[in-house]
């Protein structure tokens, strides 16, 4: 009777044990299941800055409610997206501000050729040609330009009674009597290598778009050209002449490559300088603080007039979406939100015009920009080439033309020689390896994977129990690849990242994670899943309900975190967003606040491993 009823009961225990196995099984199906829903309805767009993040991401969310649409700050720079290209993690949609069609060849057979879309269609054509392949197509869309031309101290001008310039002429004789009188008519930041490129591209902006100069620029920035590409022997001669005759009209010397951007926009307040080559927006900033200022083009000495254009981004799409027709339609009807004029709005910096490259915006200028809007109407804008090599030829040519060491003539031969000698082979000693990929793609039940990684890898480096840090903090997806030093940085946001350290009460602790989850006044407020905060040490568990979140619990260690506990806190977030997020009250100071760049650079110099990631947030 005893072995009968042992029987029954081995076999009770048995059948439970089973059941519960397969429940547990069948409850990790779902959940990987339902993680792989969640990926396929996530479109993920990379933007280049974190001023991008915190303004124009929540507007097009919010235009979507039913796409969701995970936004991460990326970095300017194509040779990030060419690693992630070549490790399987390319996003759905990019955005980059440093670009240049020569530079982003290598991606041109990942991108969607967007030449048929009535968003390519509502780009000027005269703006469109500059992101043409030679076979046609059309991989990168501009959206709207910020303007370079002449920032001008006009009542320096009605002071000393000197006409404002209408074309070269007038420009160059306005600096010659401005020097007669002991004031520099011109200068710039040229320690800047964007402000060397611009000025030799803007004086020669007329030539640089005639059919020789668009032939020029289509060969130099073919994907399927091999070999490398020089200067023509059409177009550029004259462009160095140019330069060199605006160097000795506006009386550049050596001095003025020392200068920076606060330097000269010293000068032109204290009255020193009358015109200096900068955005719209200095004009104004000046305004603002009373002087009278204007803007004024770049004077072609043909007698057109330019302004020289950066798109705030240019913007691609990933071919694989092409793969799947629901998610191809839901990332058009993102990349639509994000060149329509509302979202262009929010681009741009307060007071400044909206210079759109598309049809579909109308112009509508402020007082800033006035004087230049003729201009704008003939669809003046010329696009710069922005490659890496221009940058940098520029850069080392411009300078030495300044300095009088180069003549139109020898700065044309280097230049050229520069472009078409070989590159030396970048160093790509691995400093890092990770032998899995982990998705920064966001999950209802655990949060964002790659995302744990690096809060618990970088909580291990800062040694504290606790670290939260914005979700705009790192760079997206971790790769199952070799990292070299660039692409090691390049895994932490590239914008102004700090670190804060404080010891908290459990109660301070509690306080400071709501912020992050819930938003705070002054503050970065959460606007979707993929913008909640990432914590490691802790866990903690969030309600949302009609667009926005509520902390509900926190556990430590699997235990609820207590009031009185103490716990030491590393807190990431830029700098403006730690004033509001972290109060001066919220526990004790543990230093001052540091780049989180540095220290993560200082970590993966010294061989680097990144740590597990762990379900550190559940939402509910």
């Amino acid at each position: 009777m005893k072995t009968k009823t042992l029987r029954r009961l081995f076999s009770m225990l048995a059948a439970l044990v089973m059941g519960l196995s397969l429940l547990t099984g069948c409850s990790g199906k779902d959940a990987e299941r339902t993680q792989k829903l969640e990926d396929a309805q996530t479109i993920q767009v990379y933007l280049w800055s974190t001023s991008l993040y915190e303004n124009y991401a929540p507007y097009v969310q919010a235009q979507l409610p039913d796409v969701n649409i995970e936004f991460i700050v990326g970095n300017n720079d194509l040779d990030f997206y060419k690693f992630l290209q070549q490790n399987g993690g390319l996003p759905d949609i990019i955005t980059c501000c440093r670009f240049s069609l020569h530079d982003a060849a290598p991606l041109k057979d990942s991108l969607m050729n967007l030449a048929m879309t009535n968003e390519a269609g509502a780009v000027y054509n005269t703006y469109l040609n500059s992101f043409k392949n030679e076979d046609g197509s059309v991989n990168w869309l501009p959206v709207c330009a910020d303007a370079h031309g002449f920032v001008v101290n006009r009542s320096l001008f009605e002071q000393y009674d000197i006409p404002l310039p209408t074309d070269y002429a007038s420009f160059a004789a306005a600096c010659q009597a401005f020097e007669k009188i002991g004031i520099r008519g011109f200068t710039a930041d040229y320690a800047y290598d964007y402000t060397c490129m611009e000025t030799l591209q803007g004086l020669s902006a007329a030539e640089l778009t005639t059919t020789a100069g668009r032939k020029w620029r289509t060969a130099y920035s073919d994907p399927a050209n091999t070999a490398r590409v020089g200067l023509d022997d059409t177009v550029w001669p004259g462009a160095f002449e140019r330069m060199e005759q605006f160097i000795q009209d506006t009386h550049l010397t050596a001095d003025d490559l020392a200068l920076n951007y606060d330097d000269v926009t010293g000068m032109f307040r204290n009255g020193e300088v009358a015109m200096y080559f900068g955005s719209s927006a200095g004009v104004k900033m000046f305004q603002d603080e009373g002087i009278d200022t204007t803007f004024l083009p770049f004077f072609s000495q043909n007698d057109e007039q330019w302004i020289m254009t950066t798109p705030y981004f240019q913007v691609a799409l990933n071919r694989d979406l092409e793969q799947d027709t629901a998610r191809r339609e839901k990332a058009m009807k993102v990349l639509n939100v994000m060149l329509s004029e509302q979202a262009q709005n929010r681009i741009v910096s307060e007071g400044q015009d909206v210079l759109s490259y598309s049809q579909n915006v109308p112009l509508r200028l402020t007082e800033y920009l006035k004087d230049v809007r003729s201009v704008v109407e003939e669809n003046h804008m010329y696009i710069r080439i922005a490659s890496n090599d221009f940058f940098a030829v520029s850069k080392d040519v411009v300078s030495k033309m300044i300095a009088g060491e180069l003549t139109a003539a020898q700065a044309y031969q280097a230049f050229n020689a520069k472009l078409l000698a070989e590159e030396e082979p970048a160093d790509n000693e691995t400093v890092l390896t990770s032998g899995k990929a982990y998705s920064n793609v966001f999950h209802a039940n655990g949060g964002s994977a790659a995302f744990s990684v690096m809060a618990n890898t970088l909580r291990g480096v800062y040694g504290t129990d606790v670290l939260l840090a914005t979700a705009n903090s790192f760079t997206g997806s971790v790769l199952q690849a070799d990292y070299n030093q660039k692409m090691a940085a390049s895994m932490i946001m590239p914008n102004g990242l700090m670190s804060r350290q404080r010891t908290m009460t459990g109660a301070e602790l509690k306080e400071t994670v709501r912020a992050f989850v819930e938003g705070c006044e002054g503050g970065f407020v959460p606007f979707n899943h993929g913008s909640l905060p990432v914590v490691s040490g802790i866990a903690v568990e969030v309600k949302e309900a009609n667009g926005s979140y509520t902390l509900t619990d926190i556990t430590r260690n699997g235990q609820p975190l207590g009031d009185g506990d103490t716990v030491t806190v590393t807190c990431l977030a830029t700098e403006k967003q730690m004033e509001a997020l972290l109060a001066s009250d919220s526990g004790t100071s543990a230093g001052e606040d540091a780049w989180v760049k540095n220290t993560w650079r200082d970590y993966v110099s010294g061989g680097a491993a990144l740590a597990e990631p762990e379900n550190y947030m559940t939402l509910r």
